[in-house]
């Protein structure tokens, strides 16, 4: 398709390029920044490319070479879309003057090697795009510069070895995605793979490979699939392992891990014990140790525990006597309780180097078997009581005869209510009263006094 048969839109798009006095190339489609000349048969990379471009799409064609700096006129560039050609080789320098590339697409060509030159001066790329390729091989120093990555995809190729330790929290702080599915690999490093930041480890990408089956192979296996990472969850079927090295002898490791029972992945948690695994299991009431062992080897370390019901823990905010924060960054427990469980997060700082590294610790504190026995038996004793209780309160109420009746206090006269004390002055009204309440008989008078000093009583009425 070119602009050619769409004039009206052509225009259009002429109109959109910032003023610029550029045209588009008439085998490419300019819309604002973007220029897409995708499926356009091109056999070499056009000099009067806009230099304004943001995107640049040069997808399905046949680029053989790309001459060192390819990309130089255009400062703008951030994503470059180069799959589906027959690319073998990068020259040096193609990139030059293409720092400000976000996003890169070389999958589906023919790579064989990717050596460390490559991406040189890439260090805003982001997204990194190397499937389906002939990668046999990629140099030590390939990703170093690239500090700013997040992702990077590697399957789908013949990949045997993979520099793993390459990788590590102060040069590529940002990564979450490597992925080396559907490659060749049969034994990886797997202390180095372990040292990976835990960010990396959770968006590994290891399944369809041609792996050995040993222990130190399924224990890495077996700690990720115990924290849930979505690699190993959504792939569960396509990790399999050769017994032996045989291929025709394959298993799923993850769905039949029988061939594992003699491997130690687990370690019982003694009191007080400092933690060298991923997962722990203590009992309530254990005391426990979380280290914060990382990559960062300096002594002058600064230690911040993140914690799943305390929030952050430092030296200095602590201030409960039952937990303490060691100067090497070990997080001790007293007494763990149920609530103290989920994930804990260590971040090592080295101000010097300005270095940062992460530990995690997945704590699980379990009820010791007798307790539920025991919280049930008090239920029931409970119960048990407060039906006495309210028996006891519905059939033996106390006495209530005459005996009970405590006497008034001497010297304090109190006069009973009786109609027939009452003057007549009073009578005609007690009459009247007592037709409408009849059951209020409460009075209150005081003694009369006669004129001789003598105590007297009211008349009574007729």
């Amino acid at each position: 398709m070119t602009c050619g048969q769409y004039p009206g839109l052509f225009l259009l798009l002429l109109g959109l390029l910032h003023g610029s006095e550029e045209t588009c190339p008439s085998i490419c489609l300019c819309v604002s920044d973007t220029v897409s000349c995708s499926s356009s048969g091109l056999t070499r990379l056009s000099s009067s490319l806009p230099t304004f471009s943001v995107t640049l799409d040069l997808s399905h064609n046949h680029l053989t070479w790309l001459s060192p700096g390819s990309f130089n006129r255009m400062p703008r560039l951030e994503n470059l879309q180069m799959a589906h050609n027959q690319l073998s080789t990068l020259s040096h320098g193609v990139f030059n003057n293409a720092s400000g590339l976000r996003h890169l697409d070389l999958s589906s060509n023919k790579l064989l090697v990717v050596e460390q030159h490559y991406f040189q001066g890439l260090w805003r790329l982001e997204e990194l795009l190397l499937f389906n390729n002939k990668i046999a091989q990629v140099e030590a120093g390939t990703l170093g510069g690239l500090s700013s990555l997040k992702k990077v995809y590697f399957s789908l190729n013949q990949i045997t070895h993979f520099p793993f330790f390459s990788i590590q929290d102060h040069s590529h702080p940002f990564l979450t995605m490597l992925d080396l599915s559907s490659n060749r690999m049969t034994r990886l490093p797997w202390e180095d793979v372990k040292a990976l930041p835990g960010l990396v480890q959770r968006g590994l990408y290891l399944h369809n490979n041609s792996l050995i089956c040993d222990c130190s192979m399924y224990s890495v296996f077996w700690h990720w699939d115990l924290r849930g990472y979505d690699s190993i969850r959504d792939f569960a079927d396509e990790h399999t392992c050769s017994i032996y090295g045989d291929p025709r002898a394959s298993i799923r490791f993850l769905r039949h891990n029988r061939f594992f029972h003699n491997c130690t992945v687990e370690k019982t948690i003694s009191q007080p014990v400092t933690v060298l695994l991923s997962n722990v299991l203590v009992s309530e009431g254990d005391r426990v140790r979380l280290d914060c062992q990382t990559s960062l080897s300096s002594t002058d370390l600064s230690f911040t525990w993140l914690s799943p019901n305390k929030g952050y823990l430092t030296e200095a905010s602590i201030n409960d006597s039952l937990i303490s924060l060691f100067p090497n960054g070990t997080l001790e427990i007293q007494a763990a309780k149920v609530n103290d469980s989920g994930l804990y997060v260590c971040t090592a700082v080295d101000i010097k180097q300005a270095l940062n590294a992460t530990r995690e610790v997945n704590v699980m504190v379990l009820l010791p078997a007798a307790q539920s026995f025991n919280t049930g038996y008090t239920t029931l004793l409970g119960c048990i009581v407060t039906t006495v209780v309210i028996l006891v309160y519905l059939y033996l109420t106390p006495c209530r005869c005459t005996c009970c009746k405590q006497s008034n206090p001497p010297g304090i006269p109190i006069a009973t209510y009786d109609p027939s004390t009452l003057s007549s002055v009073f009578c005609s009204s007690i009459r009247d009263q007592s037709k409408i309440q009849t059951n209020k008989h409460v009075a209150f008078m005081e003694p009369m006094m006669s004129e001789d000093g003598t105590e007297g009583t009211p008349e009574s009425c007729p």
